[in-house]
């Protein structure tokens, strides 16, 4: 379920729930309203306040069971776009990997492109083709996967011995442009937020400095006394000889000597 498939779904669903109270509250005040009684209405929407008051835990459930299944499908859907985008990523890499390499063989050509149409037929699961309809097949949602087929195909080594460089390098060119404009609007369906705490500065370095807080200090030493007490007679003298090792060891890496 798209994001306006889910806002669709749910005005509908808002619209139902306005008219239902919208209904009930004249029902519930229509003695109040002369127009109603001129009418002779009164009766009848008392009748309906009453339907609509006993079955109100049932239209409730219904509701809440109905909201549960358009989230589930929404959930659904959002994680085989996840699990597709990670595949036409893959995919990207395999290609970059195939234009870089200064021999690729035929078997390395027949991987790249296995794996890219791969990725061209598994966004059937996730999307229908544009404007197809029962009788026309309509147009492939994100035609940039079929420039990156385009491309591929044309330094086939099984067809072509004398690619040049610069050929090369143009295809790889060609196939990264196309991802990054696939990746413009592909990710735009998962409702990404910016970061809450970003880090934005090149050469970025962790602002904390070594130690921790007295509470865990003293923590630390109470476990180290109770170890002492408690194994005393368990240690042998190759126990106590690692023991010391790895103190050390922990002593030098916190001082920055080892």
């Amino acid at each position: 379920m798209t994001r306006n498939s889910l806002r669709r779904t749910l005005g509908r669903l808002y619209l139902f729930l306005a008219i239902v109270l919208g209904i009930s509250l004249l029902a519930k005040f229509s003695d109040h309203i002369p127009v109603f009684k001129y009418l002779g209405l009164e009766g009848a929407l008392k009748d309906i306040y009453e339907f609509l008051r006993d079955m109100s835990l049932l239209i409730a459930t219904g509701g809440v069971a109905y909201i549960s299944n358009v989230y589930q499908k929404r959930s659904s859907f959002v994680s085989s776009l996840e699990a597709e985008w990670r595949a036409v990523v893959a995919t990207k890499n395999e290609l970059y990997t195939f234009c870089e390499k200064p021999y690729p063989t035929p078997d390395d050509y027949l991987a790249a492109f296995c794996r890219l149409s791969a990725s061209i037929d598994n966004m059937r699961i996730v999307y229908r083709n544009v404007g197809e309809t029962d009788d026309l097949i309509g147009l492939y949602p994100y035609t940039q996967l079929h420039d990156m087929r385009r491309a591929l195909m044309t330094i086939d080594p099984r067809k072509k011995k004398d690619i040049s460089l610069e050929y090369r390098k143009l295809v790889r060119d060609a196939i990264l442009q196309s991802f990054y404009a696939l990746r413009e609007t592909f990710l735009e369906e998962l409702d990404l937020e910016q970061p809450g705490h970003p880090l934005l500065i090149a050469g970025g370095r962790r602002l904390k400095t070594s130690g921790a807080s007295p509470f865990a200090l003293r923590l630390q030493e109470r476990q180290r006394q109770r170890q002492d007490k408690t194994q005393p007679a368990a240690r042998n003298e190759r126990t106590a000889e690692i023991e010391m090792l790895l103190t050390d060891l922990n002593k030098r890496e916190q001082s920055g000597s080892l």
